[in-house]
């Protein structure tokens, strides 16, 4: 009945939104033509590239760059795009993909690598896929067609990227990004070269995983995904650095933008502030609280989210870009409901209400000079995660968690990239002021010999520094064909004697690539990586106030990469690449509670590494993924991704037993057309293999004091991740309508979710018995128990939206 109430009002939104567009259609009349404008430039010196021919690909649509680099196209059809860019002494270059609509002009600027013409070399044409000479394998770039209209993903970056290979999806209801068997605590993220402390709304302290991104696609211009071959200026990462690049403002006049989506409704707006300085602002707010209790949820969570964006272009040598990102969320408990299920007590029970923030400011200077141009960023990033808890959910009744907590880190890092004859050469260091505090109060049942209630209670606070250095050549032999990179970078931090000297922290990379033809190529990576354990492990202490990982000696987690491969490039729009890898994990945190290395563990909402641990914990990743990318038909872009993975850690004995992450199949095929009549059609269909997970400990959850401690049952960690979920997959479809009229534009699309209704198998709870009164039932046999019951649970349901995106 609730999911029929949902539904209703699902369709009575559709109709209002239906009515709304007619009602549009009616008002105006349509237009057919956009403009492209940019600039063409060095990518080293920033010096203009002039009498450049601009084609539109696959178009016999051009025009020349002026002396001053610029040019421009006119009456271009609505629609998305790429730029191929050809010049005599440079590199040929093709430009991430673009939307042009007649609402704005579009400006896309382009990149140009100098290249003194030999004799024999290796034809190299441009391309729609990036390639780095520091990262020729572990790299995949996502445009702004693939984020606007993933099927499925309902214009989330954060579930985009799991179509890519070596991505896992975990749960349908969170992001936690699983990249190659590693753990969500793995990852970094950067949105135009500032770091952001997570990716989404109700984001997991500790680690990467929530509900929902806090990146606004309408301001992304492509995403560069590294799951590996990590070049020496990006650090303090294991599994995957993802790199964001936003547009810049539109430098003519405002523009305007309002979306409604799934979940959420955002307005936009882009323009100049003067005549070298343009400007992005957005913000995002969330309806999931009517629509959660619309469906009769127990609980109702609210997010906003901002984007400002500042960029000023001083002179052809000097630029300054100013940003920031940040997201406010609130989760409040629906103790309204009538009549709750068992299953929304049981939800009810155990979930506290939770409030956060967060937000990252930063400037990035950047200086060209004749062959090389530094690059100075400052920047500041902060957490603020509460989280409280009463027992019956009763505010005058006894606390059973209070937590409170914040991470401040302040950065600067400086970079220098040159091309100095043939040689590639990055160069700079970093350092950081972190500061973190934590008030935790919470009645706990220790999982020990003794089954004994306790509470932990302690304020901690916490300032170090952190500090690093990095270089990186790479060079082409042999008229091209073969090219190496190698490079070194140290990091350290003033934490404790096990972290604070740069030379325990040097992490060697190199980079091997050979061209076989001017289609097919060769590709190896090797390298060592650092990341710092997170703040909760760091900062954890006892009723002390003793630091008990520091006295534990606790320290960077370190890991081996091997990646090898081979990529065929049938055309500009096909490429075939087939790669296998193999990571290795030492000293990692190891759970002294549970037994178990916490690398399995932060795929939950709240905190995760606050615990005791030791730095004893081993493990190893290894697999294989093909990727295939090829547009059929001249009409159809397929992209089809398989991942082969195990993931594995040291038990308490130092076997190797299955990680959280262990899905061993991962595959997603998906398909997209642009039709006539400016219609675009996709799907995606995706199948996770089933992770391991853990049961329950009937024996310890039954005790009355060990269940109202936190409301829910307790895993059994000696029987450690021995049962598997069944295997995840779920075929998703959308259909986008676009209408262009004199001065604005409509998009109006059709989402649905898991299509044929697929529903996955659950762990499954444990739940209290109780009366016809609703009171909990102890054991006859045992007064200190509650007689428990356990239930099967499933997830998924069909998920249809409808949304529109309004540009004007």
């Amino acid at each position: 009945m609730k999911h029929l109430v949902f539904f209703n009002n699902i369709l009575m939104i559709n109709k209002a939104l239906t009515a709304f567009i007619l009602l549009l259609l009616a008002a105006s009349s349509f237009g057919q033509s956009g403009i492209i404008k940019g600039r063409i430039f060095n990518a080293s010196g920033n010096q203009p590239v002039a009498f450049a021919n601009v084609v539109i690909t696959g178009t016999n649509t051009y025009a020349l760059s002026d002396t001053a680099g610029y040019y421009e196209i006119s009456g271009v059809n609505p629609g998305y795009y790429r730029l191929s860019a050809l010049a005599v002494g440079f590199e040929n270059a093709e430009t991430e993909e673009f939307h042009v609509t007649n609402a704005r002009v579009t400006y896309v600027d382009i990149t140009m690598v100098e290249k003194p013409t030999e004799l024999d070399q290796v034809v190299v044409k441009a391309t729609a896929f990036k390639r780095a000479e520091e990262s020729p394998v572990s790299l995949k770039s996502i445009g702004i067609a693939e984020i606007e209209r993933s099927p499925g993903a309902n214009r989330d970056i954060s579930k985009v990227i799991q179509a890519l290979p070596g991505v896992a999806s975990g749960l349908s209801y969170r992001n936690d990004l699983i990249v190659r068997g590693g753990g969500p605590s793995e990852n970094r993220f950067l949105v135009d070269g500032i770091e952001i402390p997570n990716l989404n709304h109700f984001g997991t302290q500790g680690a990467s995983g929530g509900s929902v991104g806090i990146i606004n696609s309408d301001f992304l211009r492509e995403a560069d995904l590294f799951t590996g071959a990590f070049p020496a200026n990006r650090g303090n990462v294991l599994s995957s650095v993802l790199e964001m690049k936003l547009i810049d403002g539109n430098p003519d006049k405002m523009s305007y933008r309002a979306a409604l989506g799934a979940s959420e409704v955002a307005a936009s707006a882009s323009g100049p502030l003067g005549e070298r300085t343009t400007l992005l602002v957005s913000a995002r707010r969330s309806y999931l609280q009517l629509l959660f209790n619309a469906l009769g949820l127990p609980f109702l969570p609210t997010f906003n989210d901002y984007t400002v964006k500042v960029k000023t272009r001083f002179n052809l040598k000097n630029e300054l870009t100013l940003l920031s990102i940040g997201s406010l969320d609130k989760s409040v408990l629906n103790t309204t409901l009538e009549d709750p299920d068992e299953e929304q007590q049981y939800i009810l029970s155990y979930l506290p209400e939770y409030d956060q923030w967060t937000y990252a400011i930063g400037a990035v200077y950047r200086h060209y000079r004749d062959r090389s141009y530094d690059t100075w960023v400052l920047s500041r990033n902060m957490l603020h995660n509460e989280s409280r808890k009463y027992e019956n959910n009763d505010e005058n009744g006894n606390l059973t968690l209070n937590y409170v907590s914040r991470e401040i880190e302040n950065k600067v890092r400086y970079e220098n990239n040159a091309r100095l004859g043939e040689y590639k050469i990055i160069s700079g260091a970093g350092a950081e002021f972190a500061k973190y505090t934590n008030n935790t109060f919470q009645r706990v049942f220790i999982p020990r010999a003794d089954d004994t209630l306790t509470s932990i209670d302690y304020n901690s606070y916490l300032d170090f520094f952190k500090y690093n250095a990095f270089f990186q050549v790479s060079k082409s032999f042999f008229a091209d064909k073969l090219t190496l990179s190698a490079g070194l970078r140290a990091d350290g931090a003033s934490y404790s004697d096990e972290t604070n000297n740069l030379l325990r922290q040097l992490s060697p990379r190199a980079s091997f690539s050979y061209a076989l033809s001017s289609k097919m190529s060769l590709n190896a990576n090797v390298g060592r990586y650092f990341q710092l354990p997170s703040y909760t492990t760091l900062g954890y202490r006892d009723f002390a106030g003793n630091l008990v990982n520091k006295a534990n000696d606790i320290r960077y987690i370190r890991s081996d990469h091997l990646v090898a491969g081979v990529e065929f490039r049938r055309n500009t729009n096909a490429r075939l690449s087939v790669e296998g890898f193999i990571k290795w994990y030492d000293h990692y945190p190891f759970s002294v509670n549970d037994s178990v290395s916490i690398a399995s563990k932060g795929a939950n909402y709240g905190t995760y590494g606050d615990e005791p641990a030791t730095p004893n914990s081993s493990g190893r990743a290894y697999g294989a993924e093909v990727y295939y990318r090829d547009k059929v038909l001249d009409l159809v872009n397929v992209i089809l991704s398989y991942t082969l993975v195990r993931s594995e850690f040291e038990d308490k004995d130092g076997r190797l037993i299955p990680s959280a992450w262990d899905n061993r199949h991962i595959l997603n095929l998906s398909a997209a057309a642009g039709l006539k009549r400016n219609w675009n059609v996709g799907m995606r269909w995706r199948f996770v293999g089933g992770a391991p997970y853990t049961p329950y400990d009937y024996n310890r959850s039954s005790l009355i004091e060990a269940w109202d401690a936190r409301g829910q049952g307790y895993l059994d960690f000696s029987r450690y991740n021995t049962e598997r979920f069944g295997n995840f997959h779920q075929l998703d479809i959308r259909i986008d309508k676009e209408y262009f009229f004199k001065k604005w534009s409509l998009d109006v699309y059709v989402d649905v979710q898991n299509v044929y209704n697929f529903q996955s198998k659950e762990t499954g709870i444990l739940l209290q018995q109780r009366d016809t009164n609703g009171t909990p039932l102890v054991d006859p046999e045992d007064p200190t128990r509650y007689a428990l019951k356990s239930i099967t649970t499933k997830s998924g349901t069909v998920l249809p939206t409808l949304g529109i995106v309004v540009e004007f």
